[in-house]
C-alpha cells in the first residue's frame, strides 16, 4: 500500500538533521552527509518543498532544549508538514516524551514518517506499534550508553587515573600522573599563598595583600590538550580555588559534586551541588606530591567555613573589628543559638543570646557584660600560652625579618621568567629570514614587548632594594622577647590588637557555652585538644550594670552628691582612679545609675548656700584675695576647711570665713593711726 498521497506531495517535507556532541560534528563527517542525502530522497519520492532543519547540530536529543525540534513541532501544528525525514528514530528524539509528543502531533495533522528504510504513518495502529517500539529502543541505548560510560568513569576514579584537567602547579606526567609543575615561579607563588592564608586567616585578607604587593598567580589557559601558562594580576576566586582544592594537600578526590535536576517554571533545569567531604565518591591521600599536608588542608577548610559571615549563625564568622574578644566563640547553653557581640555605648561590651530575635515575645536565654568575660577567658588562655611565650617571640621576630624579603623574591622570580621570554625571542628572530618581513617584523614586536618588560621589572626590583627598611631593630627585638616572658603584659598592652587576641582565642577554644543559673553565669571553654574549663562570675542585676556596688563607693557618691552634680561626681571618681566593677570609667549616667539604685538625692542649686558652705571662689571673693590664698591659708590651717576625698572640692563654712575677716581687720591698724605715727617719727 502507498502510504504517500497528494495531500501529503502538497504540502513541505522537512528533513531534521542532529548530532549529539560538537566533537561529532567536527569529526563525524560521513554522518552529516548521510543526513543531508536525505534531501534527495525526500525529492524523489516527489516532494518538490524540502526544509532542512539543523538548528540542533551538536545538542543532544535525551531531554536538552532543542531549537531545531521546536520549530519541528510548530511546523506541524501549523498543518504545514506532510512527512518528516530523518535517518533513524534516534536523531528525532532519546526521550519518550519527545518522541511521543511527535507521534501524536503528526498522527493529528496526517503527516508521515520517514527515515532511510521505510515509511510511517502514525494514523496507523502497526505503524504506531512500531514506532513506539523505535522510539523505546532508542531511549534505551542512551540509558545504555549512559551507564556504560559511568561504569568506566568510575573504575578509573577508583585507582586515581581520571584526571580530566590538572590544576595549575601540576602536569599530566606518564600514565596519567599528576606532577608538580617545575617551574620554580609557580611553585614559589603557590606556596606564598598558602603562608599568607596561614598568617592573615582569611582569603579575603590574603586576596587584599597580593593586590597590594602586585604579586601575580599562575593560571592556565586553553583546553585540556593545548595547554599555556601564564601570569594574571591575583584575583579572589583564584585564591579560594587554590586554598579550596584537595590536590595541593596530595588528595585525589572524584564526585565532590553532584547534578540535581529540578522543574522550575516548567523547565528542566540542572545545577550543580557541592558535596560534604564524607560522601565524596573517591577520595585518595598522598597520590601524589602535595605543597601542604592533608591536615593543614582540612584545617583550613574549617576556617574558611567558619569565616562565612553569610552563614555566621551556624559558624563562628569571620573575625570583626570591635573590642569584643569572644565574638563568634559563644554559644548560648540553654537554646543552642549563637551569642552576639553588642555595644550599647562606647566601651561597653554586651553578649546576648540571639534565640530571642526569632520570637521577640520571649525574653533573652541568658545576657551578661563582656568586659569580665573577656578577662576571665583571657586569663584561661594565657595560662596556656606562658610557657609557649619565647617560641612564639622568635617565630615573630623570624616572619618580620622575611616580610620585604617574600616580595623581593617573587620579584626576583618574575625577573627571571622575563629574561627567559627576551632570549626565546630573540632565538626565534635570529631564527627567521631577514627578507620575510610578515614574520621578521611580528618576532621584533615581540621581542621588543619582552624587552620592556624585562625593563620594567628590572626598575620595580632596584626599587624594592632600594627601599629595603630592616622592620625590626635590636632594641625592638629585646622588647619583644622581654614581653615574651610576661605575656599578661603584652595581652593588656594598648597597642595589642583585639584582631590578633580573637585569632589566639579561636587557634585554642571550639566553642565557649554560657548558662545563666542561680544568678551566676558559667562559661564552659570547650578547648581545640578536647579538655574543658569551667569558669563563673556572679550576674550583675539590673540597676547594678557598669559600676561598683561596694560600700565604700557608694558612700562617697552619697556624700559628693550633697555639693557636685553628677557629671562632677564622676570626674572626682576617676581622679581619683576608681572604676566601674566593669573596669570602665565613671559617667554621668553610672552615678546616676547608684544614686537612683540606693535612693541618693540628687544635687541641687542653692543647698550648699542653705547649709552655710562656701566654696573656694566664694571664699576668695568675700575676702577679696584670689583662690591660691585661700590654699594657702587651708594649708597653713588658718581658715578651716574640710574635703571628702582626694580632687574633690574643699568645703568651707561662712561664719568661718567671716570670722576670719573680722581678725584681719582687727589686726590692721586704720590709715589715720598709720600716718599719726609716722609724724611722731619724723619730728
Amino acid at each position: 500500500m502507498n502510504k504517500i498521497t497528494a495531500e501529503h506531495l502538497s504540502r513541505q517535507a522537512c528533513v531534521y538533521i542532529r548530532q549529539s556532541t560538537p566533537g561529532q560534528v567536527r569529526q563525524n563527517l560521513e554522518s552529516q552527509r548521510r543526513q543531508y542525502a536525505l534531501v534527495d530522497h525526500a525529492r524523489s519520492l516527489g516532494w518538490e518543498n524540502v526544509q532542512v532543519i539543523d538548528e540542533d547540530l551538536g545538542l543532544s536529543g535525551s531531554g536538552t532544549r532543542r531549537p531545531g525540534f521546536e520549530r519541528l513541532l510548530r511546523a506541524l501544528c501549523d498543518g504545514q508538514v506532510g512527512a518528516v525525514f530523518s535517518i533513524e528514530a534516534s536523531r528525532l528524539a532519546r526521550n519518550g516524551r519527545d518522541w511521543h509528543t511527535l507521534l501524536e502531533f503528526c498522527s493529528v495533522v496526517g503527516a508521515l514518517l520517514i527515515d532511510a528504510e521505510s515509511v510511517y504513518d502514525p494514523r496507523l495502529t502497526n505503524d504506531r506499534l512500531l514506532l513506539g517500539m523505535k522510539g523505546t529502543i532508542s531511549e534505551m541505548e542512551v540509558a545504555n550508553f549512559r551507564e556504560r560510560g559511568q561504569a568506566a568513569l568510575w573504575q578509573k576514579a577508583q585507582r586515581g587515573a581520571l584526571v580530566q584537567r590538572v590544576a595549575v602547579g601540576y602536569l599530566r606526567g606518564a600514565d596519567d600522573r599528576i606532577e608538580k609543575d617545575p617551574d620554580a615561579r609557580i611553585q614559589s607563588a603557590i606556596d606564598l599563598v598558602f603562608r599568607k592564608f596561614a598568617e592573615l586567616g582569611s582569603v579575603r585578607q590574603v586576596y587584599f595583600w597580593l593586590d597590594r604587593e602586585q604579586i601575580e598567580l599562575p593560571v592556565v589557559l586553553g583546553t585540556k590538550d593545548a595547554r599555556e601558562k601564564g601570569w594574571q594580576p591575583a584575583r579572589y576566586h583564584a585564591v579560594l580555588s587554590i586554598l579550596k582544592n584537595p590536590v595541593y594537600a596530595g588528595a585525589y578526590a572524584y564526585g565532590r559534586a553532584k547534578t540535581i535536576t529540578r522543574l522550575e517554571a516548567g523547565q528542566k533545569v540542572q545545577r550543580r551541588v557541592k558535596r560534604r567531604r564524607e560522601d565524596w565518591a573517591v577520595l585518595i591521600l598522598d597520590h601524589h606530591e602535595s605543597y601542604i599536608d592533608w591536615d593543614v588542608y582540612q584545617s583550613n577548610q574549617a576556617m574558611i567555613a567558619h569565616n562565612e559571615n553569610a552563614n555566621s549563625r551556624a559558624v563562628r564568622g569571620a573575625v570583626r573589628h570591635g573590642e569584643a574578644l569572644l565574638a563568634g566563640l559563644l554559644r548560648c547553653g540553654h537554646c543552642g543559638a549563637k551569642m552576639l557581640a553588642q555595644y550599647p555605648r562606647q566601651r561597653v561590651i554586651r553578649y546576648q543570646c540571639s534565640g530571642y530575635m526569632l520570637n521577640r515575645d520571649q525574653p533573652s536565654c541568658v545576657m551578661f557584660g563582656g568586659l569580665r568575660a573577656d578577662r576571665l577567658v583571657s586569663e584561661q588562655l594565657l595560662r596556656c600560652l606562658s610557657p609557649l611565650g619565647i617560641d612564639a617571640a622568635t617565630s615573630a621576630i623570624a616572619a618580620l625579618e622575611d616580610a620585604n624579603d617574600e616580595r623581593i623574591h617573587q620579584k626576583t622570580l618574575a625577573l627571571q621568567q622575563a629574561r627567559y621570554e627576551v632570549v626565546h625571542a630573540r632565538r626565534q628572530y635570529d631564527a627567521v629570514d631577514p627578507s620575510n618581513r610578515l614574520v621578521a617584523a611580528e618576532l621584533e614586536r615581540r621581542w621588543n614587548r619582552a624587552l620592556t618588560v624585562e625593563a620594567d621589572l628590572e626598575a620595580e626590583l632596584a626599587a624594592l632594594e632600594d627601599g629595603r627598611e630592616y622592620p625590626i631593630t635590636e632594641a625592638q627585638k629585646q622588647e619583644l622577647l622581654d614581653f615574651a616572658r610576661d605575656i599578661p603584659r603584652l595581652w593588656e598592652d594598648p597597642l595589642s590588637s583585639p584582631e590578633y587576641k580573637k585569632r589566639l582565642l579561636r587557634i585554642a577554644l571550639k566553642e565557649i557555652t554560657a548558662t545563666c543559673e542561680a544568678e551566676t553565669i558559667r562559661l564552659v571553654l570547650h578547648w581545640q585538644g578536647g579538655d574543658h574549663t569551667q569558669v563563673e562570675f556572679p550576674k550583675i542585676h539590673t540597676g547594678q550594670h557598669r559600676y561598683a556596688t561596694g560600700h565604700e563607693i557608694v558612700d562617697l557618691i552619697g556624700k559628693l552628691a550633697h555639693i557636685e552634680p553628677d557629671a562632677r561626681i564622676a570626674s572626682i571618681l576617676n581622679k581619683n582612679e576608681h572604676r566601674t566593677a566593669h573596669g570602665q570609667s565613671w559617667t554621668a549616667k553610672n552615678v546616676c545609675a547608684v544614686r537612683n539604685h540606693h535612693a541618693i538625692p540628687v544635687y541641687r542649686d542653692g543647698e550648699r548656700k542653705n547649709r552655710g558652705e562656701v566654696s573656694v571662689r566664694e571664699a576668695a571673693d568675700a575676702l577679696g584675695v584670689t583662690p591660691t590664698t585661700i590654699f594657702r591659708l587651708i594649708q597653713l590651717k588658718q581658715l578651716p576647711a574640710t574635703q571628702i576625698c582626694g580632687n574633690a572640692p574643699w568645703i568651707l563654712l561662712k561664719k568661718d570665713v567671716e570670722r576670719y575677716a573680722e581678725e584681719r581687720r582687727r589686726a590692721t591698724p586704720p590709715p589715720t593711726a598709720n600716718l599719726t605715727k609716722l609724724l611722731f617719727e619724723i619730728q
